[in-house]
């Protein structure tokens, strides 16, 4: 396992005590890559398409963004050769089955509602964290 190349995380939510809680947990869980976060849509876009993109990605995206929101990322990201293979984690509060059903249209590959409860969240990020540190990304985005 020594030669798989480290994956960058890229952590895009706007609750900055979200996202503070999310990266707090990952790393409770072992969690030791690298952690890019983009406070908004565009921001995410910006770094996917930049020019200092990261080579092995994966994005924990949040669906209620300001400027452009997940549903968009989530589109470019899968419509364009550069980024469709690089595994989307949707974390949102949004618990509606049409909107975990149009997520898994456009592309994402996971899923999952933060729970509201401070500590059922964390230990839902801890999860997160412990199945991220198997499961492999393709390599070059």
């Amino acid at each position: 396992m020594t030669d798989i190349p480290k994956v960058t995380i890229l952590l895009v939510e706007d609750d900055l005590g979200h996202a503070r809680l999310i990266e707090k947990n990952l790393r409770r869980a072992n969690i030791t890559n690298d952690i890019v976060k983009a406070t908004d849509g565009q921001q995410a876009v910006d770094y996917l398409f930049g020019n200092g993109r990261a080579q092995s990605l994966l994005v924990l995206l949040d669906l209620n963004l300001p400027v452009l929101d997940g549903y968009q990322v989530l589109k470019r990201m899968k419509a364009d050769e550069r980024t469709k293979h690089i595994p989307v984690i949707m974390l949102t509060t949004t618990d509606d089955s049409r909107e975990v059903s149009r997520c898994y249209e456009l592309g994402c590959n996971v899923y999952i509602t933060k729970p509201v409860d401070y500590e059922q969240f964390s230990d839902a990020i801890r999860k997160l964290g412990l199945f991220m540190a198997v499961f492999m990304v393709p390599d070059g985005g």
